[in-house]
């Protein structure tokens, strides 16, 4: 292929996924948005998802599945047992 074709190819399949390239980045804003507030949530306070999902407005199953996420990557982190739910808080940073 000679470089004009290659750039035009690249051009045409950057037409034909710009719907998809566009879905994809709404839904990673939205996540971000998520992430944020949930964030916030835990910055003072440990919180279950119940309340969490309650004090934003959000679907407890959605709070829970970003939670298990931060959880994953050590964001967040399990404190002490409310009634049937385990509350979180936010993982203390280190010093890089």
């Amino acid at each position: 292929m000679t470089d004009g074709n290659t750039k035009e190819a690249l051009k045409q399949l950057r037409a034909q996924r710009k719907a998809t390239i566009e879905k994809a980045r709404k839904l990673i804003k939205e996540q971000n948005k998520q992430i944020s507030a949930i964030k916030s949530q835990l910055k003072d306070e440990p919180r279950t998802v119940p309340e969490m999902a309650a004090a934003l407005g959000m679907n407890t199953a959605d709070v829970l599945i970003t939670v298990a996420a931060l959880r994953k990557y050590g964001e967040v982190l399990e404190d002490a047992k409310d009634g049937d739910y385990f509350k979180y808080r936010m993982a203390e940073k280190s010093a890089s």
